[in-house]
């Protein structure tokens, strides 16, 4: 069954989730508005509209409710505004209480039933006399909601080892699974202060070539094995996946050759991990 759709976000840089239209025009760029698990939201309309099969469902989908009206962006727009008081007074209350959390952001829902609270945490708190003095002072059903270092990094943004504005804050949408074999394809060093972000987690960036070094690492003969080369039989001491060059020791001497000069016997690679590998394993999600 094919159902006719259009992705909506709910901040610039959210996921996107697909909506079924209900008949209704709506177009890329419109302000729409939804019911979600939180509540009543105003969406961004960020498709135009498509088709998609059950298939492609990860979840049942629900029907847009109306494009929003004037007094829907009107009352969207002074949520908004009360976010900076509600993180002020969430704040001070938090201190207060003493608890050990990092708040991160809030939004109310669209008909103001109700106001999600974002902050992360090392490990589990009590926040039930929070929320109390919380319901107390915003007279709203509360929501408090921990994410994890990724979501509060995205929030919080700042800057990255490679100078520019984390990726989580200028563009990226989803995060992607990152691991230390990924790492490990592309030579990076495996030292937790260079492949680490802000977040203390692996670097999101590692993902974007891991395809390319995968395929590289095929056609590249493996660490220490013994090749051919135009001056006799040695074994590689180190391999540069972009120029796909290999340095060979042959006798004590070393020399570079591109893969096109020498021969190999490709053979099935070992992912074991060592030690070392497996302390870094606190870094991947």
């Amino acid at each position: 069954m094919q159902h006719t759709v259009v992705a909506i976000q709910f901040n610039r840089l959210g996921k996107k989730y697909y909506f079924d239209t209900a008949n209704i025009d709506v177009k890329n760029g419109d302000k729409v508005v939804v019911e979600t698990a939180r509540g009543i939201e105003l969406g961004f309309v960020v498709s135009n509209k498509m088709q998609i099969g059950n298939e492609d469902l990860v979840s049942p989908l629900k029907p847009i409710v109306r494009i929003a009206y004037p007094d829907d962006i009107k009352k969207y727009e002074e949520n908004v505004e009360k976010e900076g008081y509600v993180l002020k007074k969430t704040e001070a209350l938090i201190k207060e209480h003493s608890l050990d959390m990092k708040l991160l952001n809030c939004e109310y829902t669209l008909d103001r039933t109700k106001l999600i609270i974002y902050f992360n945490a090392e490990g589990r708190v009590d926040f039930r006399e929070l929320v109390k003095d919380l319901a107390n002072e915003f007279h709203v059903r509360i929501e408090l909601r921990q994410v994890g270092t990724r979501d509060g990094a995205k929030v919080l943004g700042g800057i990255g080892p490679c100078g520019r504005q984390t990726c989580c804050t200028k563009f990226l949408n989803e995060f992607q699974p990152v691991s230390i074999k990924m790492a490990k394809n592309q030579n990076l060093s495996l030292n937790p202060n260079n492949i680490s972000g802000i977040c203390g987690k692996l670097l999101c960036c590692i993902t974007y070539e891991d395809e390319y070094y995968k395929d590289l690492r095929k056609k590249m003969p493996k660490m220490n094995s013994y090749i051919s080369t135009p001056e006799g039989k040695g074994n590689v001491s180190s391999i540069n996946y972009v120029l796909q060059q290999v340095t060979v020791n042959i006798k004590g001497s070393f020399h570079k050759y591109h893969i096109s000069e020498i021969e190999f016997r490709e053979t099935a690679a070992k992912e074991d991990l060592n030690v070392a590998d497996k302390e870094l394993l606190n870094l991947e999600e």
